[in-house]
């Protein structure tokens, strides 16, 4: 990665990381399922990293951001110049770290691509959902198939 920008606690670098990554087309089932898992997430107090950009990442976040656990955000543009209402009580109580992958102004398919290799570099493990043959999310699968956590 070129230059990082970071905001929030950089101490949640240190932590064990799960990273959350979810196709845009997904079925109504495993979507509960993933609901389901992000509770869990959130009361077992893991650290989630995620470009929380898909549907689905988003409303993980939105039960992570429930809970108390550690969260970052990867963003695969340049720094919010205004941090999402969502985030503010999270990075308040310093358990929230938004970190910025490019300096684009809009995410495109190619500062995606490089966030998301970046998520999965820094996960100790990674729940890759959605992730079928010919989509960006296979290739990752493959690279990191020995973190992947089966779903």
């Amino acid at each position: 990665m070129k230059e990082l920008d970071y905001l929030g606690n950089r101490n949640l670098l240190k932590l064990p990381k799960t990273a959350f990554l979810a196709s845009n087309t997904i079925s109504s089932e495993t979507v509960l399922r993933c609901y389901d898992w992000a509770t869990e997430m959130r009361h077992q107090g893991w650290c989630v990293v995620s470009g929380f950009s898909s549907k689905l990442e988003k409303d993980v976040l939105h039960f992570l951001l429930k809970g108390n656990q550690p969260i970052i955000v990867v963003l695969a543009r340049q720094m919010y110049k205004a941090v999402p209402m969502d985030l503010k009580e999270a990075l308040e109580q310093n358990r929230l770290l938004i970190i910025s992958t490019s300096k684009a102004v809009r995410q495109s398919r190619a500062t995606a691509l490089a966030r998301n290799r970046y998520v999965c570099e820094m996960a100790d493990e990674i729940m890759l959902v959605g992730a079928a043959e010919g989509n960006s999310l296979y290739e990752l699968r493959e690279k990191y198939n020995e973190k992947i956590l089966s779903f």
